[in-house]
């Protein structure tokens, strides 16, 4: 992993944030956009983000995320944001969660395959970051 600074992905990650609060706020009551597709499109937001600052191998950054993902669901499973002391309502009680659902874990793989499947298709290498000698 190398530090460096992407405009283009710091851009989309902005775009895909601005993406996420629109889900949360605006289309909260279309349940399939709320509990499914915004749970989608939160690892890719995670992989941007990462990639604004760092150049990294993109299919071990995937799969570091999908384990994140799955990591912080499974903390949910276990209240971890009351034990942390966080209150409902609070903004690190609202990002951890509290509320484990097997389904998430699905939508987080299925956001890892379709970033995976994306960066195969416009990546000459297909895998890695810098391209080949």
């Amino acid at each position: 992993m190398k530090l460096q600074f992407s405009l283009k992905y710091l851009l989309l990650s902005l775009f895909i944030f601005f993406l996420e609060v629109l889900i949360a706020t605006k289309l909260s009551n279309v349940f399939f956009v709320r509990a499914y597709l915004g749970d989608v499109i939160v690892v890719i937001l995670l992989y941007t983000f990462v990639k604004s600052f760092a150049k990294v191998n993109n299919q071990k950054l995937i799969l570091g995320i999908l384990i994140f993902s799955f990591a912080v669901e499974f903390g949910q499973y276990f209240h971890i944001a009351e034990k942390l002391g966080f209150r409902p309502g609070s903004l690190m009680y609202i990002v951890i969660g509290n509320s484990f659902s097997w389904i998430d874990n699905l939508c987080y793989a299925v956001g890892c395959l379709i970033l995976y499947l994306i960066v195969r298709m416009t990546n000459r290498d297909g895998l890695t970051s810098t391209p080949n000698p």
